[in-house]
């Protein structure tokens, strides 16, 4: 199984931004415990960070054909990224929308999520275990063709 781990804006500045909400580990350190757990259960990560919406999209249209799921932090992008929501569309593959904080225990403007409507699951404030748990669940779903 092949997982497309995306993080959005400004995640790679982890391990320095706002460790009190987002934590100490850098997105470099996150990915090797990803990368690590995927293997763990037998799935491949496909790691991507980009500043920019319009760079998520070219790396979802070039990679979407040989994966087959997609776990996505999109940061900013969760709150007005309608281009990024139809490009997870056009995948047609099982999305899983991650944060590290609870967006929904911070400002009204992060509790609003134009992705969540298109993806099968949002995981938040579990820090970077968010994003083991959303791999852990993509690779027991398709085993068990849940989506």
């Amino acid at each position: 199984m092949k997982i497309l781990l995306i993080h959005g804006p400004n995640l790679n500045a982890l391990g320095k931004r706002s460790r009190e909400i987002y934590g100490n580990k850098s997105l470099e350190e996150i990915n090797g415990l990803l990368q690590q757990h995927a293997g763990e259960l037998g799935a491949n990560l496909t790691p991507f960070q980009s500043n920019s919406e319009g760079d998520i999209i070219d790396f979802l249209q070039k990679e979407s054909g040989s994966a087959n799921g997609i776990v996505i932090n999109p940061g900013a992008l969760t709150h007005y990224g309608y281009s990024l929501r139809d490009a997870l569309v056009d995948t047609g593959l099982p999305v899983v929308e991650v944060h590290i904080s609870n967006i929904h225990a911070r400002e009204g403007f992060r509790r609003e999520s134009v992705v969540a409507p298109v993806a099968i699951g949002q995981i938040c404030g579990l820090g970077w275990r968010s994003y083991a748990a959303a791999v852990r669940f993509l690779v027991s779903s398709e085993k068990q063709d849940v989506y």
